[in-house]
């Protein structure tokens, strides 16, 4: 027994900053000075007649009543008096704690009394002061509740302080945590002040301890009612049902509509019956309205809606007084390159072809007589209601121009039109709306050879014409350009005309001979072997000389011309004035001296 009480002594001793003080009298002395003091001599041969029962209370009763301060552990302390500035703790220590009031600002209904965690900061200052940390203590216990809370998926409470880049920051036990953007609603927030301040429920969805980062979520906990629902509505879902649901986005081509936890679409051409150019004509975000289900793909997954199949359709309440051949007012909704839409009723339209907007057989885009927004007046032309389709006519609305076409433009008449169009093989004159000419390329000048008419004409050009044919039953005017002016070709036909020789330069040497230019308009062309000089050689690019003209057609603008054929000429005239030099001498003997002088120039001619 001797030898237990030594070991107790031991480890008492061992455990003297952990007692609190052991003199039951006056509670003065130190657990130190009492331990010097005690008489261990009779405390050892006391304990030999102690039972083992009563060492082991004795072991409890000073581990349940003292604290060991060298700990890090939270431990729970009593507020045992209060100053201005600070609050006294007892947490069964050998003295006193201190906790400064800034530490209890979150709650300032502290009282004397009031049981507070805390954790030991200082074991002693400079004063000997045990220093004690109720914020540390909060924020170790809240980490320790948020690391629970996110390992069991417990829903938590949190405070959200205030707006920040990408969300909001949300106090969760006395620590900052971040609010996603993304996971405060399942559907888009615009504004996000209005949760500030409030007090709301999440889920721990990320915790990244390195760098002390908590992320929450509210989306989350809607997510999860809102799945069962899904399951719920999807299981009910039929063709023709309809259900309320609220817009959720508005896109160009239609509007996502929230049923209760599934999505469905309403596309833009089945949000109204009349034409709209976006959904937000008629919509607006969170709008509360009926729909009904038009078709859903085979796992539910895409929801096609409609809105405009609520109401009747415009075409079985159409007007009695909108029939064939009775004029109608409306306004131009769509325009595209073959006609114009013009909706008469709200839902009710009728096209208006290309080909009805003007009486010109030239047609042209429908943009080129109206626009979107236009009120127009026109005659409708054909009309199924069954099929729901309206054609209508504006040119009708004005007299056909061609019914009197003969009196205003007969033959070889002179007129002044517009430049409309090109072709390769000619341009269209306009000569009043719906009268329409048109000028072959061949018409256009006497002189220029012209590959296309833009080479001398623009678009909106004034130019003179002639009428050269008029088709009153086939809508064809014939139109000349070059009639409205003198052909010079009919002066150069004289000028230029056969036998007569004119002076003029090789312009070009080509292919199978020469050009030569007589003035802009006629060039004529050399054969080669009309290029001769009368010594045997060729002329050269630049040279001049005399050219006879041996071809003139007005009709194909055709010259040719030669050089060789003048000197040639030139010959043949010298040998028929030998020949009648020697008929007129018949009254005198022919001498063998003249025989001999009209062989040698018979020879130079054949050898020329």
């Amino acid at each position: 027994m001797a030898k237990k009480a030594t070991q107790k002594k031991d480890q008492i001793l061992h455990q003297e900053d952990e007692i609190k003080d052991l003199n039951p009298k006056t509670h003065q002395d130190s657990p130190q000075d009492f331990l010097a003091n005690f008489n261990w001599h009779n405390y050892e041969e006391g304990i030999d007649v102690i039972e083992d029962g009563q060492l082991k209370e004795f072991e409890s009763l000073v581990k349940d009543n003292f604290v060991d301060t060298a700990d890090d552990d939270v431990i729970e302390g009593e507020v045992v008096y209060m100053t201005d500035r600070e609050a006294i703790i007892d947490i069964n220590a050998k003295s006193e704690g201190v906790i400064s009031l800034n530490e209890f600002r979150y709650n300032p209904d502290l009282k004397v009394g009031d049981k507070v965690e805390v954790i030991v900061d200082l074991r002693e200052d400079k004063t000997g002061q045990l220093v004690l940390s109720h914020r540390k203590a909060r924020v170790i216990k809240a980490w320790d509740r948020v690391n629970h809370a996110h390992d069991k998926g417990e829903v938590v409470n949190g405070f959200v302080k205030c707006r920040t880049k990408g969300g909001m920051i949300v106090d969760v036990f006395g620590i900052e945590a971040f609010l996603p953007g993304s996971q405060i609603d399942v559907k888009p927030i615009r504004d996000y002040d209005q949760y500030v301040d409030k007090t709301m429920e999440f889920k721990v969805v990320k915790i990244n301890h390195e760098f002390k980062n908590i992320v929450v979520s509210h989306k989350a906990l809607i997510e999860s009612d809102i799945e069962e629902q899904k399951k719920e509505i999807i299981g009910q879902l039929e063709k023709g049902q309809v259900l309320e649901g609220s817009v959720k986005n508005i896109t160009s081509y239609g509007v996502f509509i929230d049923l209760g936890g599934v999505d469905g679409l309403i596309h833009i051409t089945d949000l109204s019956w009349s034409r709209i150019n976006h959904p937000n004509e008629i919509l607006e975000l969170d709008q509360k309205l009926n729909v009904v289900i038009l078709d859903f793909d085979d796992n539910k997954s895409r929801i096609q809606l409609g809105l405009k199949q609520l109401s009747s359709h415009p075409w079985d309440n159409i007007s009695e007084s909108v029939k064939e051949g009775e004029k109608v007012k409306g306004k131009v909704v769509v325009i595209a390159d073959y006609g114009a839409f013009i909706e008469i009723e709200e839902g009710v339209e009728g096209l208006i072809h290309v080909s009805e907007m003007s009486w010109s057989t030239h047609l042209r885009s429908a943009q080129d007589f109206v626009k979107v927004g236009d009120e127009v007046e026109a005659i409708v032309l054909t009309l199924d209601k069954d099929s729901r389709k309206m054609s209508l006519g504006i040119k009708q609305i004005t007299p056909d121009p061609w019914t009197d076409i003969t009196d205003k433009y007969p033959l070889k008449s002179k007129h002044k039109g517009i430049v409309r169009n090109f072709t390769n093989f000619g341009v269209f004159i306009e000569l009043e709306e719906g009268i329409d000419g048109l000028v072959y390329i061949s018409d256009l000048s006497w002189t220029k050879k012209i590959k296309h008419p833009s080479e001398i004409l623009a678009l909106g050009d004034k130019i003179d014409v002639v009428v050269l044919e008029l088709d009153v039953e086939g809508r064809k005017l014939s139109l000349g350009h070059k009639q409205t002016k003198e052909n010079p070709w009919d002066n150069y036909e004289k000028e230029f005309g056969l036998d007569t020789i004119h002076n003029a330069s090789i312009s070009e040497i080509v292919d199978k001979g020469a050009t030569i230019k007589f003035n802009d308009d006629v060039i004529a062309f050399v054969p080669s072997r009309y290029i001769v000089k009368e010594d045997g050689s060729n002329l050269s690019k630049g040279e001049e000389a005399k050219f006879k003209i041996i071809e003139f057609n007005k009709e194909f603008k055709r010259v040719v011309a030669s050089h060789t054929s003048v000197f040639k000429e030139q010959e043949r005239k010298n040998l028929s004035k030998v020949s009648k030099k020697i008929k007129a001498s018949n009254s005198e003997k022919t001498t063998l001296g003249d025989l001999d002088v009209l062989a040698d120039l018979k020879q130079q001619m054949d050898d020329k």
